[in-house]
């Protein structure tokens, strides 16, 4: 059985940092792009960035470029999201995800395919 566990949610002030991390067992990781999302309250989810699974590749939606980076462990199979100078704006639960079918990420602006795997989330409150 596939899972992916997130961790490293919290409360943070504005312009500090989190770490967080997505654990995947049951599948090989490295075999697979992986991405996390995000949902604020009373909004629709989004993709912020993604990492592909050979050359590592990144991707980040505009909000978050310069302030977050992925990264990833294929032999531990964690991903990572560094986020630092976070905003009230940033604030939601953070999704990591992925599948078997997962093979690279999308070019940008464009959407993503279906994905089967999603952890239950982390919840990352920016306030002061």
């Amino acid at each position: 059985q596939v899972q992916l566990v997130e961790s490293g949610g919290g409360l943070v002030q504005p312009g500090g940092s989190l770490r967080l991390s997505c654990e995947v067992s049951g599948a090989p990781l490295g075999n697979y792009a992986i991405a996390w999302f995000r949902q604020a309250p009373g909004k629709e989810r989004e993709a912020i960035s993604c990492i592909n699974r050979l050359d590592r590749s990144t991707y980040y939606t505009d909000s978050v470029k310069g302030r977050f980076t992925m990264s990833r462990d294929n032999t531990e199979a964690i991903a990572y999201l560094q986020m630092s100078s976070l905003k009230p704006e940033d604030t939601a639960v953070y999704y990591c995800a992925t599948d078997s079918h997962f093979k690279g990420c999308p070019p940008p602006d464009s959407p993503y395919q279906a994905i089967m795997w999603w952890g239950k989330g982390t919840l990352v409150t920016v306030s002061s």
